[in-house]
This record gives structure tokens, sequence and C-alpha cells, in this order.
């Protein structure tokens, strides 16, 4: 092997297009001959009518004798002389050459054979002619050969043709016309080579920096193999890439074969599973034995869950086809070597479902982990899909990045084009940050709902719910900042939210979980203090708090009464179906966590009830704009009481604007879909506080 990053199979010569042969031609001609035997004269006789021949034919003596064939029409002969007239030229001739036509000359049908004979002596003997210059009648039986065996073939051969149909549907229209039954069993995957080349680099990867050097190692061995092979190294059979959703594992297998400039065949791990059963194996056969043709290489499997499940779990019965073609996949990874540069890439967001075969040194030998990118990734990230934008001169990355936490690459691609067509949709010549956010609130939060009609007794409940999360996480020191409190309906159910802008942190300690809970519970707890009674509105935050507190005492062991133990991994493998723990710890489990959240809940209500003239200050202010943002709030209550290492707001003039003066409607569907800032409300098996940017309240 040599160190340059060449394909001896797929070298100078670009491969010509090969016009196959397709055998539906020989199908059509062979029943084109059928029709053509059939319908078409090939003898030149012309057809007449039974008058013309009685009253010019037999009157005149131009016919030599006549043949009844089946009792159902009549061949005429013409004499030598006549074929000689004129009037008989088109019929005189032989099609294919040679002389004369030898008849029959003309035809036409009659009914009753008998009657026909009758007349035509009758016809003779009026012309004065004796019995033994009669023309004679002669009868035959003749059998049509063709037309019986169309009659069979027509009907077998519209058959074969919906036959073949079908098997192509089937098939997914694998390979040539002739060949879609046979090429089942062929890899689908797609190549990607010197002709096709993918243009993705790692220049085009941002935010994966640790990633990039894992894989980097991998690149350079298929450019420079001498390197590792002189010293006695081996390259890792296998790379698997792990992480949620978006996070640019497709990406990073891409940007390997651009760097690599290497053949890249990329499937999928749903593609080796049909209904014929054998073929999943035998597609992988046919993909290693394409790889090893096209060496060096690279393999790309994507979601390779879809295959590589643990084999032996199923409590019902196993799928026997889909570990067949693991076991295949499993001997393959074992049954080359690594000298010959094909290298196995493979993604998933499941890792904990995979077979550990599968996973052993040897076969997959390296996993890296993607993750969610931090607040340095993101900046990256935007810094690439910013570059083809056109963008206004107060458009940074870095604010866009810190308004973004819990965003993976798709989500950021995504509100970056999501921009483009905003501002475009308002004729703008450039990409404002307005867009941006309104952006960013469409893809989280949904649509606004500017036409939804909402009672003034509900709005008012409304302004005091979000009001109460707003004061309770301005007065608690480990609550996010806000950043912004709206009564705007927005989404399917969500009539109101308070967004948040969380810490870059990875750990979390009791009192920051009492805060948020606390802070999360004061939307309830202001609806109590104000109107004496609770609403529906709550439910979200009670989802979010209760999932908090089941974490606290099962997952973390922040609970004294439980003590030091987490449930959390016994509850995701063999325990599915039954509690890793007694009936009495669950007794004990539900006790705490209900004291906790009633806890969170007092601690609420007596926060609100003492800054009770604040909360009514900013409820009211929340039912005359419906939009308030953090610098309306130090306005109307002062700053927070808390040093906070604050992120800078993206608050533009106009927004600030917006959101002192009353808006028209169409402006203020701008500002306030300025709304929501990434975060999911808080899950229950988060480290991280990026999850709970904002905070959502649905009335229902």
């Amino acid at each position: 092997m040599n160190g340059k990053p060449s394909n001896d199979n797929n070298n100078d010569k670009k491969p010509q297009k090969k016009n196959r042969f397709n055998f539906y031609w020989i199908y059509g001609l062979i029943l084109l001959g059928f029709l053509a035997l059939q319908f078409l004269n090939f003898d030149n006789t012309e057809q007449i009518s039974q008058k013309k021949f009685e009253q010019e034919m037999l009157l005149d003596d131009e016919v030599d004798f006549v043949e009844v064939v089946n009792d159902r029409y009549v061949e005429v002969y013409l004499t030598n002389e006549a074929l000689d007239m004129e009037e008989h030229k088109d019929v005189s001739d032989s099609k294919f050459g040679g002389g004369k036509n030898p008849g029959p000359h003309y035809t036409f049908q009659i009914g009753d054979p008998g009657k026909f004979e009758e007349d035509i002596e009758e016809l003779q003997n009026d012309q004065g002619k004796d019995k033994a210059e009669y023309i004679s009648v002669k009868y035959s039986t003749r059998t049509d050969w063709t037309g019986q065996i169309l009659s069979w073939v027509i009907p077998i051969a519209i058959l074969v043709i919906i036959w073949l149909f079908i098997m192509r549907r089937v098939t997914g229209g694998m390979g040539g016309a002739g060949n879609q039954i046979f090429n089942v069993g062929k890899s689908k995957a797609s190549l990607y080579d010197k002709n096709t080349r993918v243009n993705v680099t790692f220049d085009d990867v941002a935010g994966l920096e640790e990633a990039k050097e894992e894989v980097m190692e991998v690149v350079d061995f298929l450019k420079n193999p001498k390197k590792y092979t002189a010293l006695g190294g081996k390259i890792p059979k296998g790379v698997i890439l792990v992480g949620p959703p978006g996070t640019g594992k497709t990406l990073i297998a891409k940007a390997m074969a651009g760097e690599a400039q290497v053949p890249f065949f990329s499937i999928s791990g749903s593609d080796f599973v049909e209904m014929f059963v054998g073929v999943g194996a035998s597609r992988v056969r046919d993909l290693f034995k394409q790889a090893r043709e096209k060496a060096p290489c690279i393999i790309f499997i994507d979601e390779i869950d879809a295959i590589g499940r643990a084999r032996g779990k199923q409590l019902i019965q196993g799928n026997d086809e889909r570990e067949n073609t693991l076991n295949q996949l499993l001997v393959e990874m074992d049954g080359f070597s690594s000298e010959k540069g094909v290298i196995i890439v493979a993604a998933t967001n499941r890792p904990d479902v995979l077979d550990s075969a599968l996973m052993r040194p040897g076969r997959f030998d390296r996993q890296i982990g993607i993750d969610k990118p931090d607040l340095n990734a993101r900046e990256q990230i935007f810094g690439v899909h910013l570059k083809p934008l056109k963008l206004a001169a107060e458009i940074s990355a870095k604010r866009l990045a810190e308004q973004t936490p819990g965003f993976v690459g798709a989500d950021i691609a995504n509100i970056c084009n999501e921009a483009a067509l905003i501002a475009a949709r308002r004729n703008k010549t450039q990409i404002e940050m307005i867009d941006f956010q309104d952006a960013i609130d469409r893809s989280i939060g949904g649509l606004e709902k500017k036409n939804k009609l909402i009672s003034p007794d509900e709005k008012k409940i409304i302004a005091y719910h979000e009001a109460g999360h707003a004061i309770a996480g301005w007065y608690l020191e480990h609550a996010d900042p806000l950043l912004k409190v709206t009564i705007v309906p927005r989404g399917v159910a969500a009539l109101g939210y308070a967004q948040y802008l969380p810490k870059e942190q990875y750990l979390m300690d009791t009192d920051q979980f009492a805060d948020r809970m606390c802070k999360t519970l004061a939307g309830r707890a202001a609806e109590e203090i104000v109107f004496g009674k609770i609403s529906t509105g709550a439910q979200n935050d009670l989802d979010v708090i209760t999932k908090m507190a089941y974490s606290m005492v099962t997952v973390y062991g922040m609970n004294k009464e439980i003590g030091n133990v987490s449930f959390y991994g016994m509850q995701q493998g063999e325990y599915t179906f039954t509690k890793p723990y007694s009936d009495e710890t669950a007794y004990r489990i539900d006790k705490e966590v209900k004291q906790i959240i009633e806890e969170q809940y007092k601690r609420a209500k007596d926060l609100l009830t003492e800054k009770y003239e604040k909360l009514e200050l900013l409820a009211q202010k929340l039912l005359e704009k419906e939009v308030i943002f953090k610098h309306d709030l130090e306005d109307l209550i002062g700053p927070r009481p808390f040093e906070e290492e604050d992120k800078e707001p993206m608050v533009t003039e106009e927004m600030k604007e917006n959101s002192s003066t009353p808006q028209p409607e169409e402006d203020k569907a701008s500002a306030d879909d300025k709304a929501n800032q990434n975060g999911a409300s808080s899950s229950d098996n988060t480290d991280s506080s990026e999850e709970e940017a904002t905070q959502q309240h649905p009335e229902v």
C-alpha cells in the first residue's frame, strides 16, 4: 500500500457509461411478430363483396376456381389472362417478388356454403355454359394456429408483466430492468468516490474539536499508512460515533471521507433488513466485498442500532432475520485484515442497546462521544452557518450562542435558515437580530397565536401566574437570570411563559434544586395568594418539579431518609418491568417526594406574600404591555439583589422601543416572538441547567 490516498481500481480513467441491453426489447419483438402473423396480410389478398364476384368476375370468365374455407369465406383464384388485366394489377404480383401471385387473389365472406354453390351454378347456367365448363368449387378446413397460440400467450404475458412489476416494487427497483428480482441481495449502499467526491472537510465541522482529534488519526492512516505500519501499529477497524440527534455524527463521517479522499460507502442500518429471509446477511456480504475491491475506503453505517441490538433479550420472541444480519456483520468485521484499509464508521444515539460483541475491541475499537455543544462550540457552529448569510452589523455569533443553550448543530443550522426566511418575508436586505430572535422562538415555541381569543379573567390569571415565576426567580439566588416574561399565547397550549438565561454548568447541588423547584411552583402559589383558588395552568410546572423531586430521591441520592442510593441504572435494564426496590421503599420515596414539593410550595407562597406589592406591580404591567424584558423588570422593582455573572442580554434598541411603547399588531408579532430561548423544562436525569432555559406554562 502506498502512502498516497489513491484507489487502484478507480484511478485515471473515468468510468464510461455502458449501454446495457434491455431484454424487454426481445419480448416486445416476439409479441409484435405474433401480432403481425395474425393481423397482417402477407399473401396480397384483397377483400371484395360477393356481388362483385358474381356480377363481374364470374360473368367475365376471370375466375379459375374458388375455395370455400371453413364454410365461412371464399378464396378466389383468377386465371392467368385475368391477372394480366389492368384492373387486377394490385393482386397480380407477389409481395415477396418472384413473379405472379399464385393466389388466392380475392376473398369474401359467405353465409350458407350450399346456397353459394347453387347460386354460382345458376349464374353459369344462365350464361349458357355446360356443366363441364363450370368453375370448380373446392372445400377446405384450416386451423388458425397463430390465433390459438396468441390466445394462450397474451394472458400469460400479461401475468408475467404484472409479476415482474410487483417484484420490481418489492425489491426497491435495484439494478437493471432485467435483473430486478435477482438483485435483492445486493448492497444498497451509496458510493461516493473520485467521480462523486465528498466535498465536506473538517473546516465545515465546528464545535467538535475532541471528536475531530479522534477521527483525524483514522484519516491520517488512510493518507499515510506507512507511518503506522512501519512501527508495527494497526489502525482501529471500527469507530462508532455516539451522541444525541443533530450533534453532527453523520457530518463527522462525511468529513472523514472528504479529508481522506477515499471511496465512501454510506448506508443506513434499516437498509439491510428486507421482507425476504437472508437478504440482510447477503447485503452485508456484498457491501464488504465491494469495500475490499475499493480499499482503502470508509464504510459508514448510520443508525446501526437498527441491526446491532443486543441478541437474546426479547421477552416474547427474537428477530431471527435481524440477528442473522448482525451475525454476518460481526463475522465480516473480523474477517478482513486491517491492512486492507477498510474502516467502518457507525453512528447511533442508542449505544445502550447495542450488542456487546459488536462493541468489543477488534470490531468497534473506539467509541467517540459527541455531546451537545457548550457555549464556545455553539459560537463556532454559528460562525460556520452565518458565513453565507447577509448580516447586519449588530449580529454576533457569541451573543447568539449565549442565547441558545442546549441547541445542537442541526438546531443552529435551522435557526440561521429560518432567520433568513423571516428577513426575506419582511423584504429586508440584511438579516437583523430581531429576525434571529423570531427564528429561535418559532423553532422552540411554535407560531404566535395572534388571533387566539382569551377572556379577561383568564388573561388576568395568566398574568399573575407568570409574574409569580418572574418575582420568585428574581429573588432566589440560584435561579437563572430572567430574560423575558410574556403572556402572549404561542404554540399549541402555552398561554404564557417566563424565559431565563441559564448558566453553563454541569453539576447541581441541593440548594440549586430547591431554588428551581420553588421558582417553578411560584406560578401556582401566586394564583392561590391572589385569587384564593388554583387553575389547570400549572400542569407543565407540576410535571417538571415532580421529575426533579424523584430524581433527587431515586437518582442523585439527595435525601437523608432514602440515603445515598440510585436506582437509575437498575430501571434501565433487566428490571424495566419490575421495581428495583420494595413496596416499603416505594412508600418512603413517595412520602419524601411529597414532602420536598410541599416545602418548596410553602417557601414560594411565603416569598410571594412578602413581595406581594411587586407581584401586583409586575402583573399589572404584564396586562398592559403583554411582554416585559429584563430591563423593564429592573425599572419596576429594582436590580436583582444577587451578584450575577450575567451574560449580556440580547436586547436591541428596536426591542426596547417595542417593549416600552404600545405596539401595532404587525410589529408586536415580531417583538413578542423573541420569547423562547432554548432549553426544555427540567428533566429527571439532567446534570445541566441548560435544559431549563425556558419554562412554558400551558393554561389548559
